[in-house]
């Protein structure tokens, strides 16, 4: 079973204009909402496969409510922590004549040490074969919060960025995955491979960075490759990034080699781009893609 823990869950509200212009008034024509937050796009990924998942985040509030009612009728398996403060809220608007995606992402609330614990414990519970570890880290949580779950001795999947993932190398996660800007900030190096070397120097297993359009680039102790998708996709590219972590969850539960695994993480990536929120895939598009993903070794 693949376990997502999310610390900073969201609301997840998304509005969509004809286009996004500076000091107008936009008329919406379409809103939704949906449990959001990284571990529970992940998680909502995996179940759309039919991969064994389950995803423990934390949420308190009306807006935690409303997070928990979607994911009971949406079906993915999911244990809520309660915590006291307000579940946060984050708003997509989507510019339907560019397809420009303009977030607005709230901190969280303050969660206390206890919250935490009781986030831990529930994590600990579920024995998972491969634990995902994303998003960012609310306030009041510990700075080494990641690695601290990490340290359950599983193969952990860590998506975060800034001090959370510096910290969280200290649990030696089995991959990382920043985008190109991420790992640039971490490390102050803009070669990718060699950025990437460093977070394996410092503790993790193997690095995979998210090259938008231009696919993935993994570092590994087996070798390093580059997996870029057939064609450029336009559409909204928020849950991109969590569809990849997915597509890597699945293939280290499934033991798989870096190759294969890679062409799935991209194939979903460009599947989340069609869909129409953060957390669905076009399943179709993944399975017509998937073969044509092209997966290169490159030199060391």
């Amino acid at each position: 079973m693949i376990l997502t823990v999310t610390p900073n869950t969201a609301l997840d509200v998304t509005y969509t204009v004809d286009s996004l212009v500076p000091d107008q008034v936009h008329r919406v024509s379409a809103v939704r909402q949906r449990a959001g937050g990284k571990g529970i796009n992940v998680a909502r990924v995996l179940y759309a496969l039919g991969a064994d998942t389950r995803a423990v985040a934390l949420a308190g509030g009306a807006a935690g409510s409303s997070v928990a009612q979607e994911l009971a009728a949406s079906g993915v398996p999911a244990e809520l922590v309660p915590i006291a403060g307000e579940t946060r809220r984050t708003t997509t608007v989507l510019s339907a004549d560019d397809h420009a995606v303009t977030l607005f992402n709230e901190p969280g609330p303050v969660i206390t040490a206890g919250e935490w614990a009781a986030l831990a414990a529930a994590a600990a519970r579920h024995r998972p074969e491969v634990l995902v570890c994303s998003g960012s880290l609310p306030p009041g949580a510990p700075p080494d919060g990641y690695a601290q779950l990490a340290a359950f001795g599983v193969p952990t999947v860590l998506d975060t960025s800034g001090d959370a993932l510096l910290a969280g190398l200290a649990g030696r996660p089995a991959v990382v995955k920043p985008n190109a800007r991420e790992l640039f900030e971490v490390t102050g190096i803009r070669d990718v491979e060699t950025a990437a070397a460093e977070l394996r120097k410092a503790g993790a297993g193997a690095v995979v960075v998210s090259l938008g359009r231009d696919g993935l680039l993994a570092v590994t102790a087996a070798g390093t490759w580059h997996a870029a998708p057939p064609a450029e996709l336009s559409g909204n590219a928020t849950g991109a990034g969590d569809a990849a972590v997915a597509g890597i969850a699945l293939g280290i539960c499934r033991h798989e080699p870096w190759p294969q695994l890679l062409r799935r993480a991209v194939a979903l990536s460009g599947a989340a781009v069609l869909g129409p929120l953060a957390g669905d895939v076009d399943l179709p598009h993944y399975h017509r893609e998937h073969p044509r993903v092209a997966v290169r070794a490159r030199a060391s």
